[in-house]
């Protein structure tokens, strides 16, 4: 969505690099600058309030700077990003989505939480508009035969199987193994694929703790201290939370409440626990949790531009995955809208379907679709909560700090 902006000192300072991002640019790009108004219309439809409001904020966050990094990267591409609220609710995800198509949008973006994303993936298929999975993790979305769906974030089982490897790799370098674990998981669409997945996975990738119960609440659930107190007697060395921003909160808290120490607390690949929100409000107690995510590369040159253009714009909001596969779904929207020349819906859909991104922003290899929309070469890390900033740990090759592992307990000095 277009807003006008005063001429101010730092709107200047945008526009000299982006001038000189034309300038630079080779001929051919600088008539595809010249000719390419911002005529691809993209319905960017996010949970911007409701329950999941600061996710669906932080995910809008890496829209709102996409043409910029585009322009930086020499991209011949200007989209014009509308933006739909969907009230973190299944059934105005689909209104909206209606609302977006009748509005004349030719590409859907969204929408991070996966029972918004189902209902709107159903609209898209429905009306025949390409839909670009931003966040998603629940397989259904690509498993379900739809022929004008693409998503760039792992599934459920690819998430697992990313973060029990990466469990491996930890307690190796770390010389230290828990002997059990607890799973604490909410129970929503996102929840209960990652359940499944881990009790279908976890007897094949011989894990050296054991897995010792599942314990799961309602996504709305104000007060965790039940669900808190049977996990702690269980016993277990380490805790695996499978939750959001609000519940990773209350887990927490709790935790520290009832004086429950784990070995860890180190996740199978959710959010929750590297959230801006999270971090400022925890404090010292959201120091050393361990989220097992795919995460922004920092050795890739855009990833510097997109970190460049957040800070500038939104200097007091930390960039993590949300703004980072928003980002990459407007980069794919934009690559997919230069190869098919067209904005009718079907040259869109070829164009995604044969895509091949290599420069982007998250570790992986080339963005690229298979036969059911999905992008397989997303890779996972290893990030710990340090010095109230998400870092990458493990793998080893792209430390960005030492891992700290068993994580101190809650009044050890290390917490600050």
């Amino acid at each position: 969505m277009t807003n006008k902006k005063s001429f101010t000192r730092r709107n200047l300072g945008r526009a000299t690099v982006a001038g000189a991002a034309l300038i630079g640019a080779p001929l051919p790009l600088r008539y595809g600058f010249a000719q390419s108004p911002a005529n691809l219309k993209v319905a960017l439809l996010l949970p911007t309030s409701g329950g999941q409001a600061l996710i669906g904020q932080a995910c809008k966050r890496g829209a709102d700077v996409a043409n910029d990094v585009l322009a930086d990267m020499k991209i011949a591409a200007k989209l014009e990003i509308v933006n739909y609220d969907t009230e973190s609710k299944p059934d105005v995800s689909r209104t909206q989505a209606e609302k977006a198509i009748e509005a004349g949008a030719h590409v859907l973006v969204g929408a991070f939480d996966s029972g918004q994303t189902i209902a709107i993936a159903q609209v898209a298929e429905q009306r025949g508009v390409p839909l670009i999975v931003n966040i998603a993790a629940a397989p259904p979305i690509t498993e379900s035969g739809y022929k004008f769906i693409v998503r760039n974030f792992p599934t459920a089982p690819m998430l697992i199987g990313g973060a029990f490897n990466l469990h491996k790799e930890t307690f190796k370098a770390s010389g230290t193994t828990p002997k059990t674990a607890v799973l604490l998981s909410l129970n929503d669409t996102f929840g209960t694929a990652m359940i499944g997945g881990i009790k279908a996975m976890f007897p094949k990738f011989d894990m050296p703790y054991e897995l010792v119960d599942i314990i799961t609440y309602d996504a709305a659930a104000k007060d965790l201290s039940v669900e808190v107190a049977k996990a702690k007697a269980t016993k277990a060395d380490m805790l695996m939370p499978v939750c959001r921003l609000n519940d990773a909160k209350l887990m927490i808290q709790e935790l520290v409440k009832q004086r429950w120490e784990p070995m860890a607390v180190m996740n199978p690949g959710s959010p929750g626990l590297y959230e801006q929100d999270f971090l400022k409000t925890m404090g010292k107690y959201g120091e050393f949790h361990i989220s097992n995510v795919p995460w922004l590369d920092p050795k890739s040159a855009m990833t510097t531009s997109l970190e460049a253009r957040h800070a500038a714009k939104f200097p007091n909001d930390q960039l993590d995955i949300n703004g980072g596969f928003t980002f990459e779904a407007m980069l794919i929207a934009a690559h997919a809208w230069l190869a098919a020349k067209s904005t009718k819906p079907e040259a869109l859909m070829e164009a995604l379907r044969k895509v091949k991104i290599d420069q982007h922003v998250i570790i992986g290899g080339p963005i690229q679709f298979d036969a059911k929309g999905q992008n397989v070469g997303i890779k996972a890390a290893a990030v710990q909560n340090l010095k109230r900033k998400p870092t990458v740990v493990m793998p080893l090759e792209s430390a960005a700090a030492p891992l700290v592992f068993p994580e101190p307990g809650w009044n050890d000095k290390r917490r600050v």
